[in-house]
């Protein structure tokens, strides 16, 4: 798990993890729109199976942004006397908004990988 963990922030291909699944090198810090290769570069394994293979990516995507909004409410909360302040919501809004291209990649990635042929 922790491998497969390690290989899907490095961004590399599930089957031969030399390739690239991103044509971007980074996944942390790029602001703009991902744009993902068709086929690895190594292996030629095919990323999109057919056509709406992401949108099981999208509930991978709203979990994961949904533990970030806990996360950002759980520690933005000791800095404010009451328990629920609504000056949270603004913090928990950028947050989010802030991890969107992070999340998307993620997710994505993060479908390939549970998706792949394990048996070989």
């Amino acid at each position: 798990m922790s491998s497969a963990l390690t290989h899907i922030l490095s961004n590399e291909c599930p089957v031969c993890h030399k390739g690239k699944v991103f044509t971007d090198k980074n996944i942390f810090f790029n602001f703009s729109f991902p744009k993902m290769n068709e086929y690895c570069s190594h292996c030629n394994y095919k990323f999109q199976k057919e056509p709406g293979y992401f949108f099981g990516a999208m509930y991978v995507n709203y979990g994961l942004t949904v533990a970030q909004g806990i996360a950002t409410y759980c520690i933005a909360q000791f800095f404010f006397e009451k328990n629920f302040d609504l000056r949270i919501i603004p913090i928990i809004a950028v947050v989010i908004t802030l991890l969107t291209p992070f999340n998307l990649r993620f997710s994505r990635l993060a479908w390939i990988y549970m998706f792949k042929d394990y048996t070989k």
